[in-house]
């Protein structure tokens, strides 16, 4: 790009090259400020991406405007000034069109790897930096603008972890960040941090620094300092062929719909397209290839030693000698750690054979994925070899085979394996196959059974493994298949009732994991139990006889609800059966076209949820349940009223001002519901207020924590396992509201799911980590649990563990019970009597006793029957697969989609046709036609903004006739879609005048096209 360009031409030909750089490193709002040529309304919307989408959109946004104004002469210097002036001087470096100050290739590979390096490292700073520490200092160093300081102190009051991410986010996008930030480290006493960092002493990185002349500048220093982390010298090398495959994972997952990678977006690439080197600066930085490794081991932290106690070494043998097998230990006996052993050993001895080596870690949890890699496989197997973990947002943003190919041991979610398994059986570049990996490893493997994610893997393993025997027979080349590991604490009996349902349900596992042998320790049995404290186990069981009137009012008014629709009277409220026939009659009713009767069932199943509650938790919970529910019911109906805007845009206001306004436009069945709970409203809140009507399962959970916790005073760790979110929350809200708790000690917090399968919010993945790891460091010791901390959780040792009103089965108990792994520590049950609890517990006794005594059966099987028997369960297994996949590709409805109408299941009013419904990303279905927009308005919803906290959601989309939930405003590349909920809908099928109902999309035997942008952002009205 000589002379004979514009600087505008100049300008284009550089953002096409380093786009995604340049977006990860410019902080969008402080530069707008500087920007004077850009309108102020295209400021605002800019702005309003900024804080709804995040900085890397908002970042594409302004390239993209820039790039296609006009502008005034001489804008591109003012730009380049502005990124300077607004705290982004690496991209200003970048989009200079004087090319004067373009960061040089080696530049590129320091960053990247400093980048990879903090990334990797991010959990520890986050858990351990106090980031007031810090703040002023990087302020002072000119590491952080005073804007920068400002945002990072609004974070923090979101807790300290949030504000050391918000620094450690803006910090990278600044020069020499790495070298600087080290020093601020070591000058706010944070010396341990900045070792772990450098992985040098302080003397020797000291000395280092020292003896680097000014010349070299700071990026060959923060390369000498990244030395320690490469794993041996001939690595190094390699390494440096290979960068563009093996950088930054971290930038790449900051770069959301850009399918370019940095290397593409490099200084070499552009060199390549110049046709001469950029070296503008220090190119003189090695990857430090002089240094030998005696020097590297010397310089990096100490390597833990793998040990296996005698037990763990029993149970290992058949895996060393290269066999499928499933190691059956439990839990807080050490199983991963006998799975890192065998993975060292796997790859040592493909290393030795000079033969490829590739294990993948397979988790069916995301957290697990990060527990797995920073406690037991990088630890202790980063000397010799290349670790990865994979979960969620980074795989989203990084090929998976890439990641494949460039390291020898990956943790991943089994669903990323298994998507990149479609990818690679629909021809797609980004697939991988089983055969590119030696050795699987599967945690929790008792989930290898039905549908699961784990058994779609291995079905695949078991088609190859039959195609190979047909192979040998022809003397064909077999494609090489990886040994299998499967890992549990207990492999369950499928809910098998007699012993031997109990042997096949065993054996169906070992067929599904094509495993020769299911191992447990039986030699060395009594070290394992020394290992592993059985908790002594108690049943706390309450007399509920007290008076309820809260729950008199419940039944009355659910009575009377009955009798208004003509209802069977039934009398099992407050059970799941209730509940149960209440949905059959709302999808009846709504198929039906029968409004009264559906509302009357839906306002029942609120009554009966409100009846559970009362039994589990507080009155009060149980009020502000149904007050919940009538208040977002009054809202919706006010939205409909106030409704005069074209646009389908609702318009927010006060409650209390609502019920002023007017009074409520409603039919017959709407009145009578309302206003019976109005009626009653004021009383219930009286009854729910009154202590001398608590639940007594909650006081018998007062005293069983009371007693715990003042018996092991100081040292008390424990545990609540409970059955709903909204469970969970309110009893570590009950515990924190009480002093009592407090006084002996008690710091209790909730931990529950992170999907948004339930109606109450989720937590999200930092937060779960946040509290996990405050449960580890003590500053919380009682969490209030949903299933999720049942199974893997590397969750401390317990004193007491407390299964409140919770029984499922024997595999939960197993895992839940071994959570109780401190000295003399308790398991107790509190339930009710008579709830069937207790009963269900015994069962789970009785039948874990079932499960080792069929293991056993198992393991003593002939060769020959054992073989036999899992032969034919494995063809049994694919046979049931292929019949069942035929029916579901028979039941895809070729007719024409307009065929298929979508009703409104409360009002009956016809929303679409099948022929209006797009799907993006093959799961969210939208219909963005005309005619639709003006049959819903958009209202903001407080409750569904609290559930999806952790993303933005743009209000919810309701009937404008009845006021009924259609589903929610979603923002997708920019644009505002209405995606729809099916469950809120009947659907009719035209050509067999058929109505059914359906809770998930996947359930309609129809596919709809994928959204075309191109064809909609022509033809639509939308700026």
């Amino acid at each position: 790009m000589s002379s004979g360009y514009s600087a505008d031409e100049r300008f284009q030909y550089l953002i096409s090259c380093f786009r995604p750089r340049v977006k990860m490193y410019i902080q969008v709002e402080p530069v707008l400020d500087f920007l004077i040529f850009l309108p102020a309304e295209v400021k605002e919307h800019i702005e309003r991406t900024a804080a709804t989408l995040g900085n890397i959109q908002a970042a594409e946004q302004l390239l993209s405007t820039l790039e296609k104004g006009a502008w005034p002469p001489g804008w591109t210097r003012l730009f380049v000034e502005a990124l300077k002036r607004g705290g982004s001087p690496l991209a200003a470096r970048y989009v200079n069109p004087e090319l004067t100050d373009l960061p040089s290739p080696s530049f590129e590979n320091y960053h990247d790897e400093c980048f990879q390096l903090l990334s990797l490292l991010q959990p520890t700073l986050v858990d351990r930096l106090a980031v007031r520490d810090v703040l002023d200092k990087c302020l002072e160093v000119e590491l952080l603008t005073i804007e920068d300081r400002n945002r990072i102190s609004a974070a923090e009051n979101n807790g300290n972890e949030a504000g050391v991410r918000e620094l450690l986010r803006r910090i990278v996008q600044k020069e020499n960040w790495f070298s600087t930030f080290l020093t601020v480290l070591r000058e706010t006493e944070n010396e341990a941090l900045a070792q772990e960092l450098t992985g040098c002493t302080a003397s020797g990185s000291s000395a280092e620094n020292e003896n680097l002349s000014q010349e070299d500048g700071p990026e060959v220093k923060e390369l000498l300092l990244l030395d320690t982390d490469q794993p041996n010298a001939e690595k190094q090398n390699s390494d440096m062929e290979n960068n563009s495959t093996e950088s930054s994972f971290m930038d790449s997952s900051v770069i959301s719909e850009s399918d370019t990678s940095l290397a593409e977006g490099s200084v070499n690439c552009l060199d390549e397209s110049l046709g001469h080197n950029s070296n503008m600066g220090s190119d003189s930085g090695t990857m430090g290839s002089d240094s030998d490794e005696e020097e590297v081991a010397e310089r990096t932290s100490p390597e833990p030693e793998l040990h296996l106690r005698p037990y763990q070494i029993e149970v290992v043998q058949p895996a060393l000698e290269g066999k499928n097998i499933i190691i059956c230990l439990p839990t807080g006996s050490g199983k991963t750690r006998v799975a890192v052993y065998i993975a060292k050993d796997h790859l040592d001895r493909k290393k030795q054979a000079s033969q490829l080596g590739k294990v993948i870690v397979l988790v069916n949890k995301v957290l697990l994925v990060e527990q797995l890699f920073r406690k037991e496989f990088e630890p202790y197997l980063k000397k010799w070899y290349l670790v990865m973990g994979l979960s969620g947002d980074t795989q989203l943003k990084i090929s998976f085979p890439e990641v494949v190919k460039s390291h020898d041991v990956i943790i991943s979610t089994a669903q990323i394996l298994e998507n990149s398994l479609l990818n690679s059986e629909k021809g797609e570049d980004d697939g991988v196959q089983l055969s590119d990996f030696s050795l699987i490893i599967i945690d929790e493997c008792h989930h290898t059974n039905k549908e699961a994610v784990y058994n779609n893997i291995m079905r695949r393993y078991l088609k190859q493994k039959l195609k190979n025997n047909k192979l040998k027979k022809e003397h064909k080349p077999v494609i090489p298949l990886p040994q299998i590991l499967g890992l549990t604490a207990s492999p369950g009996v499928g809910g098998a009732t007699k012993q031997a349902k109990a042997e096949d349900h065993i054996l169906k596992i070992c067929a599904n994991l094509d495993a020769r042998t299911i191992k447990t320790v039986k030699e060395n049995i009594s070290q394992l139990k020394d290992q592993i404290k059985e908790p002594c186990k108690k049943f706390a069981i309450a007399d509920d006889t007290r008076e309820d009137p809260f729950k008199d009012k419940l039944l009355e008014i659910m009575t009377k609800i009955q009798t208004f629709c003509q209802m069977s009277p039934m009398s099992d409220f407050g059970t799941q059966q209730y509940e149960q026939r209440a949905i059959t009659m709302e999808k009846k009713a709504a198929r039906e076209g029968n409004r009264q009767d559906r509302l009357c069932a839906e306002h029942l199943r609120k009554y009966n949820e409100a009846l559970q509650i009362n039994d589990t938790i507080r009155m009060i919970d149980a009020y502000n349940h149904l007050e919940t529910f009538y208040n977002d019911e009054k809202e919706k109906m006010f939205a409909v009223l106030d409704d005069n805007d074209e646009s389908g845009d609702s318009v927010g206001g006060n409650e209390d001002e609502n019920d002023e306004k007017r009074p409520l436009k409603v039919d017959g069945t709407d009145k009578f519901l309302l206003y019976l709970f109005l009626d009653n409203k004021k009383m219930l809140k009286k009854l729910a207020e009154n202590p001398d009507n608590e639940n007594k399962k909650l006081t018998k959970l007062r005293n069983t924590i009371m007693e715990q916790y003042t018996r092991t005073a100081g040292t008390a760790r424990g545990i609540i396992f409970t059955k709903t979110r909204q469970s969970a929350y309110a009893l570590s809200q009950w515990i924190i509201e009480n002093d009592k708790f407090e006084e002996v000690g008690v710091k209790a917090h909730h931990l529950i799911g992170a999907g948004h399968s339930s109606e109450f919010k989720p937590m999200t993945q930092n937060e779960q980590k946040e509290v996990i790891s405050k449960f580890r460091t003590g500053k919380i010791n009682l969490l209030i649990a949903t299933t999720v901390a049942e199974e893997g959780l590397d969750i401390k040792e317990c004193n007491i563990i407390i299964r409140y009103g919770l029984v499922t089965n024997e595999i939960a108990m197993v895992q839940a019970r071994g959570r109780a792994r401190a000295d003399e520590s308790t398991y107790v049950l509190v339930a009710n009597r008579g709830s069937g609890v207790v009963e269900r517990e015994i069962v789970n006794d009785f039948r874990e006793k079932m499960m080792y005594k069929a293991i056993n059966h198992v393991q003593n099987m002939t060769h020959e029957e054992y073989e036999r028997k899992i032969l034919e369960l494995q063809m049994q297994s694919l046979l049931e697969k292929k019949i069942k996949t035929k029916r579901t590709t028979a039941k895809q409805c070729k007719e024409n989609p307009s065929l298929i109408h979508f009703l409104c299941k409360n009002c009956s009013v016809l929303a679409f046709c099948g022929d209006n419904i797009n799907v993006i990303e093959k799961m969210h279905h939208i219909n963005m036609t005309p005619e639709f927009k003006e049959l819903y308005i958009v209202r903001e919803n407080k409750a569904l903004q609290k559930k999806f906290a952790d993303y933005q959601t743009n209000g919810e989309i309701i009937c404008k006739s009845c006021g009924q939930a259609w589903g929610t405003m979603m923002v997708h590349k920019g644009l505002d879609l209405p995606c729809l909920k099916i469950r809120n809908f009947v659907v009719f099928f035209k050509n067999n005048l058929t109505k059914k109902q359906y809770k998930k999309w996947v359930e309609l035997p129809i596919t709809f096209p994928g959204l075309d942008y191109s064809g909609y952002c022509f033809c639509s009205d939308e700026d």
